[in-house]
């Protein structure tokens, strides 16, 4: 059976990852997406298994020091974490999975899995159409907005680092690019 295929989403928030993913996952079944581990509290209408493996603190903890994460971060005082025996069981069934993980997070992968992943990243068309799409939201006071902005910008000296770059200056062009590269890599497993 053909190896499957790790495709990563990197952006910073604000570029349209969120949107770009939503149409990924319904118009491209085949591409599972990759369920984190957290120990924020289960939101209402949210699945254990689907949306994420929550686990407690303690739980949390112990997989750290077992190692049993690609990567793992604090955010919000929550933790998140990738599990590699969910990556590697996917890997081993030919399944070609759709992660959503930051620079760092991106990193972890083609350290431990080079030839099994691809790493695309969204950017805006520029910073300060960024700080417009993050206003526009209004869901985030000004420092939240400010510290976004401060995160983009160091996220944008990296962009060249992955294997794919794809601005998202307008979003239907965005994701016929998105999707063609996408494909393209899901191809590679398809032949092994």
């Amino acid at each position: 059976m053909p190896r499957g295929r790790l495709i990563v989403i990197v952006a910073p928030s604000g570029t349209g990852k969120s949107t770009l993913i939503d149409r990924l996952k319904a118009e491209v079944p085949e591409l599972k997406w990759s369920v984190s581990c957290t120990t924020r509290p289960i939101r209402e209408g949210e699945v254990d298994g689907v949306n994420y493996y929550f686990l407690d603190r303690q739980t949390f903890s112990e997989k750290i020091a077992d190692h049993d994460f690609i990567e793992w971060a604090v955010v919000h005082s929550n933790f998140y974490g990738t599990s590699k025996e969910f990556t590697d069981t996917g890997l081993k069934n030919g399944v070609n999975m759709l992660f959503d993980l930051d620079v760092q997070g991106a990193d972890a992968i083609k350290r431990l899995y080079p030839k099994d992943s691809a790493v695309i990243f969204i950017e805006p068309p520029s910073v300060e159409d960024l700080l417009k799409r993050l206003k526009k939201r209004g869901t985030d006071p000004q420092e939240v907005i400010d510290e976004r902005v401060r995160n983009a910008k160091k996220e944008l000296l990296r962009k060249n680092d992955f294997d794919y770059l794809v601005m998202n200056d307008e979003i239907d062009k965005a994701y016929a690019k998105l999707k063609s590269i996408i494909l393209k890599e899901m191809g590679k497993s398809e032949r092994g």
